[in-house]
């Protein structure tokens, strides 16, 4: 597995800079932004297992990218920065979905065992996938390839392959389809047309095996997106 990767947004540079250099000694990858649309365009578009966020940030304040970040990543670790003496901001993150808070200034130790803890507990780290189970076959995802019990044989393009494993790490759940193109395409889903996705899917249906009308591994749901079928919606 690769080394986590931590986005920092944070106006203050010497502060930014601090926490970059400690979080790259601890062995993290680093992402960086001083400014809030610049931040929240990183936020939606690249990979990055923690966010590390200040509240008070110039263009866009952190609050904004907090919403926007855990509509499209519900169960993305976020730490909030603060001021100290700060309380009701703190509040405020916590209940816009924000995991835990460390006050300025902080000390290294500190930040460090935060970050751990979040990624202990978070949802978003699932064990690598490598195949999936179908009624009628498995698609092997390392191998890039779908085999049916029938015979035959599919390929699965790169897009196709990491577009199935991530509907299988979030097995069960409804996943919009803005989050998909932010997750998976790794695009601001703002102004694009989403039809890209619904064309995916149905080639990615036909290749499993499934049927667009009566599917029984990718299911549409309406009004939200899609989710690969639990066990038990297939009987």
């Amino acid at each position: 597995m690769g080394r986590r990767c931590v986005l920092i947004i944070e106006d203050d540079d010497a502060i930014r800079q601090g926490v970059v250099d400690a979080l790259r000694l601890a062995h993290y990858e680093t992402a960086e932004a001083a400014a809030g649309r610049r931040g929240l365009q990183l936020a939606l578009t690249s990979e990055w297992d923690v966010l590390l966020l200040d509240l008070i940030l110039p263009e866009l304040d952190g609050f904004e990218i907090l919403k926007e970040v855990r509509a499209a990543r519900p169960t993305a670790p976020i730490i909030i920065l603060t001021a100290r003496g700060e309380e009701e901001d703190r509040v405020r993150g916590l209940r816009l979905g924000a995991d835990d808070y460390v006050v300025k200034p902080f000390g290294v130790r500190e930040l460090l065992a935060r970050v751990e803890a979040v990624l202990r507990r978070s949802p978003e780290r699932p064990s690598d996938i490598q195949r999936v189970l179908l009624p009628d076959g498995v698609a092997d995802l390392e191998r890039a390839e779908v085999q049916l019990s029938d015979g035959r044989r599919y390929d699965l393009s790169e897009r196709e392959a990491e577009l199935l494993a991530y509907l299988a790490r979030h097995r069960g759940r409804a996943i919009s389809r803005d989050e998909l193109l932010s997750r998976v395409w790794r695009v601001d889903p703002s102004g694009i047309e989403t039809r890209t996705i619904d064309m995916h899917i149905a080639r990615l249906r036909e290749k499993l095996g499934d049927d667009a009308t009566h599917p029984r591994v990718i299911m549409t749901v309406r009004g939200k997106g899609y989710r690969l079928a639990a066990q038990e919606d297939r009987g």
